[in-house]
């Protein structure tokens, strides 16, 4: 597809809703209004019933991934005139977009600079094989002894990363500058790795990483029965979608002794949980609470992709993604 050109946008400001947008967010998003010719109209309420209004006479709206939207705010936004809904994530398991498609509505994704989440998940597996957790809270109350057992080097690792597009290519790439022996799952061969099948690769690998998209073909690819098939200290790490991982079965796994650790990004159960802060209020969620007791399991709040880079990515391609829909239809 061609790229937008300023010349392309030389016309009566596009009217885009923007839902769900943070302080820096907004801000990106006015900066870029004039450079793309927009008049967004925003907030940082997700979108609901409630305020599908915010919408009126806008026939794209761009949301955030933080918050489900429900099939009651999808025929509300109907209802207001909306058409396109730019989501600004790669996922969209906050969003039916079958029930969307079926009201008219056309729902897109985007996508941004993987080196945030491949970052990120290298990150989680140095500190998965080097008892991080354990380390620093220690050492937080003064107990600065080392730990009871060594922690190990990538080199000497197999690693297995399920999924080989843009992210789980990008994880293999720097996999590769630690010399480890690396294992690859996907339906098409991408990266320079062995590819093998799924359960060879979990019996083979010593980490076993997860860059798939959630489908109902994915939901708990890690299963009881593939936990159990891992090697005994093996570790688990997640900065995909939460319900890759069959989660009672991890935890049980976990506190039976058998893996070595997990290190999480993402949870089944995390809306509501995630992006808010419970000093003040219980945590619900049992199955977090008993990951989060275990000393050798590290649990971070789906804050992988939060970076600058990605933040400029994610905005700007969601615009885009309403320019070219209005092009499309600009004779419609």
């Amino acid at each position: 597809m061609a790229p937008l050109t300023v010349r392309m946008l030389k016309r009566e400001p596009v009217g885009i809703t923007i839902y769900g947008a943070g302080e820096d967010e907004a801000a990106l998003f006015r900066a870029l209004a004039p450079r793309f010719g927009i008049a967004p109209r925003i907030t940082g309420e997700p979108a609901s019933e409630a305020n599908a209004d915010l919408a009126a006479g806008h026939r794209c709206i761009s949301i955030g991934h933080k918050t489900r939207v429900t099939s009651a705010a999808l025929r509300a936004l109907g209802r207001a005139g909306v058409a396109y809904i730019s989501t600004r994530s790669i996922g969209f398991n906050h969003i039916s977009v079958q029930y969307a498609q079926s009201l008219g509505i056309e729902v897109g994704n985007v996508a941004y600079s993987s080196d945030s989440v491949a970052d990120y998940t290298l990150m989680l597996m140095l500190m998965a094989v080097r008892h991080a957790k354990s380390t620093v809270l220690r050492a937080e109350v003064h107990d600065y002894r080392l730990h009871e057992t060594r922690g190990r080097d990538l080199r000497d690792l197999t690693v297995g990363v399920v999924g080989t597009g843009r992210i789980g290519g990008a994880v293999v790439d720097r996999l590769r500058g630690f010399g480890c022996r690396i294992l690859a799952h996907d339906n098409t061969a991408k990266a320079a790795a062995e590819y093998v099948p799924l359960d060879e690769l979990v019996r083979r690998s010593d980490i076993v990483t997860l860059h798939t998209p959630l489908t109902p073909g994915t939901h708990h690819l890690l299963d009881r029965q593939r936990l159990a098939r891992m090697r005994r200290g093996a570790y688990v790490v997640n900065t995909g979608r939460g319900a890759l991982i069959d989660t009672e079965a991890l935890v049980s796994a976990l506190e039976s002794g058998r893996l070595g650790g997990a290190a999480l990004d993402v949870l089944e159960g995390e809306e509501g949980v995630f992006y808010v802060a419970h000093q003040d209020s219980p945590v619900e969620s049992k199955t977090l609470l008993r990951l989060q007791q275990l000393p050798n399991v590290l649990v971070s709040p789906h804050t992988a992709y939060y970076t600058d880079r990605a933040l400029s990515d994610t905005v700007e391609n969601s615009i885009v993604n309403c320019l070219r829909f209005e092009k499309r239809n600009q004779h419609g």
